[in-house]
């Protein structure tokens, strides 16, 4: 079977209409690529259409200030491809008088662009012959051919971008990255895939041998910490609050938060009432405090679940830093924050 003929021949009947499949312009493709990383398509989308709406050229990208770009990144998380994305515009704008380099190795010295992305932009845009290696390419080929060297591992990495590498049309690497993709998305799905309708199962290592759900094999990741976050709503007089820019490394970088206590351990009233008591922000003024869920919101990221509550602290006391409260709306919070924001009524 040739795997290139019969991979491009199913995209041609079942590819889906999206809207980056209709240009080669680098800003669109880079863009949408950013996008999508570890999003799926139908959360992505609204976000890609919104960028494209508000900044329509990588030279509007790049004048934005960080707060406004994180505000429309907002919901997406892993930030960090937020703020890297606005670092590269500035670079691509300013340095490379907006033109992007249109070679694989030259994409790579971007920020925020690994092998992954300057793969996809360096063959539909440039076609060149790089080939795409993320979660659904590891799905496909594991199964297929019954590789059973680890995805997350080096010796994985090496031997999957390896084997795609030989397996792309070299005369249409664009069409064949984007097929393999999509025949990952739609078709080689995750659970459960159907593969009575797969071109390939007459010659699938895992549906011949009954494997299709040991593919692809990862190496255990460690157990998520857990962490114990209690945010100090603040409604002081004149109707305002208090929101905090969290600085330094780490997941919600720049982005903004109410006054962080963080304990070792779920908090109930009474222990947590004697804790916010030597807290500065509350020292010698008076205020009610109030619990607004009794039951932590857990909150999972890949590495650490996060379990928070939100105290509600009133005051007639003047506090310093404070913002009215009909702008907290305005600022780029973390999904977790913005979702209470919505849910809490001031």
């Amino acid at each position: 079977m040739n795997f290139s003929k019969t991979l491009k021949t199913w995209y041609s009947v079942n590819k889906r209409d999206l809207p980056w499949r209709q240009t080669t312009n680098p800003y669109h493709i880079w863009l949408s690529e950013i996008i999508l990383q570890q999003t799926q398509v139908k959360q992505g989308m609204p976000y890609y259409e919104a960028f494209l709406a508000e900044f329509p050229s990588v030279f509007h990208l790049a004048k934005a200030s960080e707060n406004d770009v994180l505000k429309l990144w907002q919901g997406l998380g892993y930030y960090s491809r937020a703020r890297n994305l606005h670092a590269t515009a500035k670079y691509v704008a300013n340095e490379l008088q907006g033109v992007f380099p249109n070679t694989y190795k030259e994409l790579l010295k971007l920020k925020g662009i690994g092998d992954y992305t300057a793969s996809a932009i360096a063959s539909i845009c440039f076609n060149e012959a790089a080939a795409v290696v993320d979660g659904n390419v590891y799905r496909v080929l594991s199964r297929y051919f019954g590789i059973d060297t680890a995805i997350n591992s080096t010796k994985g990495n090496k031997e999957f971008k390896l084997l795609a590498q030989e397996l792309i049309d070299k005369n249409d690497p664009a069409i064949f990255n984007q097929a393999i993709m999509e025949f990952g998305a739609t078709q080689c799905k995750p659970q459960s895939p159907d593969c009575s309708l797969c071109p390939f199962n007459a010659s699938c290592f895992a549906f011949n041998n009954n494997k299709v759900a040991s593919f692809p094999l990862k190496i255990k990741a460690a157990k998520a910490k857990k962490k114990y976050f209690n945010f100090l709503v603040i409604e002081s007089k004149n109707e305002q609050t208090l929101l905090e820019k969290r600085e330094g490394k780490g997941i919600w970088e720049n982005l903004y938060q109410f006054p962080l206590v963080e304990t070792n351990k779920d908090m109930d009233f009474d222990d947590f009432n004697e804790i916010v008591k030597n807290v500065d922000l509350l020292k010698n003024i008076d205020y009610h405090l109030s619990l607004f869920n009794s039951e932590a919101i857990v909150h999972k990221l890949s590495h650490q679940h996060l379990y928070s509550k939100f105290w509600i602290v009133k005051t007639d006391a003047s506090l310093p830093n404070t913002i009215a409260i009909e702008t907290v709306k305005e600022y780029p919070v973390p999904i977790l924050i913005g979702n209470f924001i919505e849910s809490f009524y001031f």
